[in-house]
């Protein structure tokens, strides 16, 4: 039985909200990966993969607050922090430099790592009969698994 925000029980909620705040913090993790390669993006793929990692950090700043205020509709807490997003992010940083090629790989993994998280949440939000955060989880999985599929057709 499909159920709105308010009519879903508090432990759903909470389930929710916690698969919620996982994709959260991973696309903001995401995010700021993909703002660090498009300044730093050298070589002859330069300008596709500036233009690619921009596409990637705007669509994902603002999915982060999307999924935030899905949180927020069921009564939850966001994390706002980047610290406490680290910590959560089953993405990592990339510090210091990288090849064009190293940036897509560890880009391509991110996306792939997005996907089956807010594939998850989607899951469970739908076990819960909450159809309007699956539905966003969906969107969301689609987005990311676009993006991969972008960053793999750059390796050949």
């Amino acid at each position: 039985m499909t159920q709105t925000a308010a009519a879903l029980s508090t432990d759903a909620k909470a389930q929710i909200v916690e698969a919620l705040n996982q994709s959260v913090a991973e696309t903001a993790v995401t995010t700021m990966l993909a703002q660090n390669f498009h300044w730093n993006v050298t070589g002859m793929g330069f300008a596709p993969l500036h233009h690619l990692f921009e596409e990637i950090y705007e669509d994902h700043f603002a999915a982060q607050d999307e999924l935030a205020e899905r949180v927020k509709i069921l009564g939850g807490f966001a994390e706002g922090t980047l610290a406490g997003m680290l910590k959560r992010s089953k993405v990592a940083e990339h510090e210091g430099t990288a090849t064009a090629r190293e940036m897509i790989e560890t880009m391509l993994a991110a996306q792939e790592t997005l996907a089956a998280t807010v594939a998850g949440a989607g899951e469970l939000a739908a076990g819960h009969g909450d159809a309007l955060t699956e539905d966003l989880c969906i969107a969301r999985g689609q987005k990311h698994e676009k993006f991969a599929w972008f960053l793999r057709a750059h390796l050949g």
